[in-house]
């Protein structure tokens, strides 16, 4: 398949999901109607959600960005081992936090593409054939390096390459790429200027997706239905959606899963600061808090119980926590241990599968969603 073909399909997609930004093949296409939930309040849950978790969460990135902002400034100003560090820091809070609202994927996110620009991973679609494919979370150092010379370049264009030029990926390359220290030095007003214009940008999508929240709130927690588009068919889609993107982009495609054992190191998630390991810990957990809407109002999790599926629902939090523990076992960084320790690693795939299809199916099944997105790499 062509690039040019890849990318009209991903437009395709983008514009028929504008309250769902996915990229995949339904895996079930169970459209059963679930079991009558007398006395579940979907609207209170859906509130809980809003209130307690999502727009929180949004919050807190904002915040974190602004602070990213400084530190990238206070780096660029005077590029050295000791701001890099506190760079570091600075990002690493910031790209924590924004593990906790990739699942929140849907609406503002959604129209503003957060996910494309943030942190463009290509979506389910594998083809590695060469080491410089861009695919997964991969990041255009060309494009970057060619932007930053020509001073030429357009972050609003919506193509694999624009996104795999820009948001935190983009920032990490020039931030902690090989002698990014030194090539600021060396560059310092064109490479400043770049750098200032993807955060610059980053937060401007951030700061509209809060700032829709406000008015989006409303219908989310209005609209009850489970059908496609809905919010309980949103959250439903995203928490299998994510899982599809662990055990792809996230683990299964840099580990070799997809390309008969040759592994991709250099397409682990984070793969210049060698928060990867990390981030895949930070986005399950992210996706268990999801689940449960653990910040003390019912989620799905609780549904599932009031839908007569209690076993399902233990079944779940039980998956949760081994893969959890097995992906908190792999040493860091997760690129090196791909190769050193590949044991760990397969351990944690294993399990992944496991809770994949257990969300993709069983409580897509229970709760009467139709996962709307394709994957190409099978379960």
């Amino acid at each position: 398949m062509t690039s040019l073909k890849k990318i009209t399909i991903a437009l395709s997609i983008l514009i028929a999901g504008v309250l769902f930004f996915a990229c995949s093949k339904s895996s079930s296409g169970d459209t059963n109607t679930p079991t009558p939930d007398p006395g579940f309040d979907k609207a209170a849950m859906l509130t809980g959600y809003a209130d307690q978790l999502i727009i929180p969460a949004y919050n807190s990135l904002q915040q974190k960005m602004t602070a990213l902002q400084t530190a990238s400034a206070a780096f660029t100003a005077a590029p050295s081992a000791t701001t890099q560090q506190s760079l570091k820091e600075a990002y690493t809070a910031t790209r924590l936090q924004y593990a906790h609202v990739e699942a929140f994927n849907f609406g503002p996110a959604a129209v503003e593409l957060l996910d494309a620009f943030g942190n463009f991973a290509g979506g389910l679609d594998y083809n590695f054939t060469t080491d410089g494919e861009l695919t997964g979370y991969s990041v255009d150092s060309v494009l970057i390096e060619k932007n930053i010379s020509s001073g030429n370049y357009d972050l609003t264009v919506y193509s694999r390459n624009s996104c795999y030029a820009q948001g935190f990926p983009a920032l990490e390359y020039l931030y902690f790429g090989p002698d990014a220290v030194a090539k600021f030095s060396a560059n310092t007003a064109a490479r400043t200027k770049y750098v200032k214009d993807v955060t610059d940008r980053l937060k401007s999508i951030i700061d509209k997706v809060v700032s829709s929240w406000a008015s989006y709130r409303s219908s989310f927690i209005a609209n009850t239905k489970s059908d496609v588009g809905s919010p309980i068919g949103n959250i439903v889609n995203q928490l299998a959606y994510q899982m599809d993107m662990l055990k792809g982009p996230r683990i299964g495609w840099p580990f070799g899963k997809q390309s008969n054992g040759t592994v991709f190191a250099s397409k682990s998630e984070a793969y210049y600061s060698g928060l990867s390991g990390q981030l895949a810990v930070e986005n399950l957990t992210s996706l268990k808090t999801f689940f449960t809407n653990a910040s003390g109002s019912k989620g799905i999790s609780a549904y599932l119980v009031a839908l007569k599926k209690e076993t399902l629902n233990t079944d779940v939090l039980a998956q949760f926590d081994v893969t959890i523990a097995k992906l908190q076992a792999i040493p860091s960084p997760l690129s090196a241990s791909f190769s050193e320790h590949a044991a760990d690693v397969d351990n944690a795939y294993k399990e992944i599968q496991k809770l994949l299809t257990l969300l993709k199916t069983d409580v897509a099944s229970a709760t009467g969603v139709q996962i709307s997105f394709m994957d190409n790499d099978g379960d």
